[in-house]
């Protein structure tokens, strides 16, 4: 009996992928919900291991039980709770790269109330939150947070600062704009801990919320991408236990970097007829000064929230040097580099005014820190003890290598973002997923970026920008266009570099690189991120030592989970990045 031609044997396997990848979508859902399930009952359950308690009176938010649950309940509720996220999120990767979709709008709502019913009961995983009432309580008490510790208020007497578990030497490590946030919460509170965490959270919310929809905005226009968005940010099961659940004020200054982000992409592309020339320089330096008024915004928040401005003027750059014409290409990009450094500069200089330049001076010396979490302890470790070097001497040592590998994944980052058409990146070899669908978009832009791909006419998808297509072999709109669409790459590159190599790890720091990832296309990049984040969220269970009594069956927890499986993780995907991003012959060129 003769054999069916080829083509015809490959269409079953072709539906068996896609019946494959119908059952997996919705399972990954499914999953994601029980995480959520999972981790609200963790918090309405209790004071716990998890959760520290919330003095206040009886009736005020946020509401939950007084169980008084055991260790070993929360935390193999959490530990389910993650590993039901991650399990869930992995399918909707897969899914969603084989052509699965789903309303983005229904996913994205139900991030939101998600996030929004998490917000009605206390915050658990660590005891941030307590450090945040204290610093608002310090301001409303007329002392500088900058300067103070919970510690020293608490000996006034002041029954927000008693509160305070971990942390409690510590003055605010934040920006005079969360302080300014929590302040407010503070006077919502008064002396109630349980009330004024309330405040917390609701800002934290309205924060999450708007970064997904500003989020699902940037992705208009192409539903693909919308899916992807809603799916990495706002109904992330990690990020809504370690994030929205946990009560960080990182949150909130995650919403002004995607605000940045989107004033550059929105703004910045010329909108001109063809054969005209792109829109003025002084037009193009007001854009760009209120993008950096928005990362100052950012820093006034959260000081790391300079990467975001380091990425958008890396995109900047980029564009104007990919652009024909030689050196002045380089002259280009002055007048929105100048922009976004003024408008940086007037924001974040004024944060720093209303307490100080020294109050950056906590921030500084917070982030010099090693987690224990971190592949870098070991080393520390390695050259104090192993060596003979002082701990100071070996601390330098070690934030001197975190900084040559952080260049140096920066670096192969640009090199790859260079071979690919502006708005491509990461669907490029090395990071593009195999097998998977081809990424969102048909951008070609030849000349400095690569005039050997072929060039696809027609309007950038994704919503990043519209009316810009490829035309004579030049991106519509000129550099401002292709500053756009570099400009999500470029800002997760420097963001995920420095996740990547920093020895200060905890889990939420990656919700900047989730925000930034939701708007590029899927790749191998999104599995690296899924480690990081479950292997840290995994690793902090939970993310406390004052105030906790662990029993001796969870000692393990911390000598062998946090101590060896997350740093090894953190190093798999370090060295996963190098061989993905490491260029073959003849294949760097910047």
């Amino acid at each position: 009996m003769a054999r069916p031609p080829a083509a015809v044997r490959a269409q079953p396997a072709g539906a068996r992928g896609a019946r494959a990848a119908g059952r997996a979508g919705p399972a990954g859902l499914a999953l994601a919900a029980v995480s959520v399930a999972l981790t609200f009952t963790v918090a309405i359950l209790g004071p716990s291991v998890m959760e520290p308690s919330l003095p206040g009176r009886p009736g005020q938010p946020p509401w939950s039980l007084a169980v008084h649950p055991s260790a070993y309940l929360v935390v193999a509720l959490t530990a389910a709770a993650l590993a039901a996220g991650t399990a869930g999120l992995a399918l909707i990767i897969a899914a969603t790269r084989q052509g699965w979709t789903i309303s983005p709008r229904l996913v994205l709502g139900a991030g939101i109330v998600a996030a929004a019913a998490l917000t009605l009961v206390p915050p658990f995983g660590s005891s941030d939150h307590l450090s945040y009432a204290a610093y608002g309580r310090m301001v409303i008490t007329g002392h500088d947070p900058y300067t103070t510790t919970p510690a020293a208020l608490a000996r006034l007497g002041d029954p927000i600062a008693r509160a305070v578990q971990d942390w409690r030497s510590s003055p605010s490590v934040y920006g005079a704009l969360a302080t300014s946030g929590q302040a407010l919460a503070s006077l919502v509170g008064g002396t109630s801990v349980r009330l004024t965490v309330f405040a917390l959270s609701v800002l934290d919310f309205v924060a999450f919320t708007l970064t997904g929809l500003l989020l699902h905005r940037l992705a208009r226009g192409d539903r693909a991408r919308q899916l992807r968005a809603a799916a990495a940010w706002t109904a992330n099961p990690l990020l809504l236990q370690v994030l929205v659940a946990g009560a960080h004020v990182d949150v909130q200054a995650v919403l002004f970097a995607i605000g940045a982000l989107a004033v550059l992409v929105w703004l910045l592309p010329g909108r001109l007829p063809a054969g005209q020339r792109p829109e003025s320089q002084p037009r193009q330096a007001v854009i760009a000064a209120g993008a950096g008024a928005l990362v100052g915004l950012g820093f006034a928040v959260k000081a790391t929230m300079v990467l975001v401005g380091a990425g958008l003027a890396l995109a900047c750059v980029l564009a104007w040097r990919g652009r024909q014409g030689g050196p002045a290409g380089w002259r280009g990009p002055v007048p929105v580099l100048g922009g976004l450094a003024l408008g940086f500069c007037a924001t974040a200089g004024a944060s720093l005014l209303a307490w100080g330049p020294a109050s950056l001076g906590p921030a500084l010396r917070a982030g010099s820190y090693v987690s224990v979490g971190s592949p870098w302890r070991a080393v520390r470790s390695l050259l104090h003890h192993a060596i003979g070097i002082g701990e100071g001497t070996a601390e330098d040592v070690v934030k001197a290598g975190a900084l040559v590998l952080a260049i140096v994944l920066l670096v192969l980052l640009v090199a790859s973002i260079c071979r690919a058409a502006p708005g491509r990146w990461p669907a490029v070899p090395g990071l593009r997923a195999p097998g998977g669908l081809r990424a969102p978009g048909g951008l070609r832009a030849p000349g400095g970026w690569g005039a050997d791909r072929p060039v696809s006419g027609g309007p950038v998808s994704g919503g990043l920008v519209t009316g810009g297509v490829v035309a004579g072999g030049v991106v519509a709109g000129g550099p401002g266009a292709a500053a756009a669409l570099l400009a999500p790459g470029a800002a997760f590159a420097v963001t995920f570099a420095w996740l990547t190599a920093w020895p200060y790890v905890l889990p939420w720091y990656d919700g900047l690189g989730w925000a930034l990832l939701a708007l590029l296309p899927w790749s191998r990049l999104d599995w690296l991120m899924l480690a990081r984040t479950a292997a840290l969220a995994f690793g902090y269970l939970p993310a406390r030592a004052r105030g906790v009594v662990m029993p001796a069956g969870l000692g393990w927890l911390e000598t062998v989970g946090r101590t060896a499986i997350t740093p090894a993780v953190l190093l798999a995907v370090t060295v996963a990045l190098v061989v993905m991003l490491w260029p073959r012959p003849g294949r760097l060129r910047l």
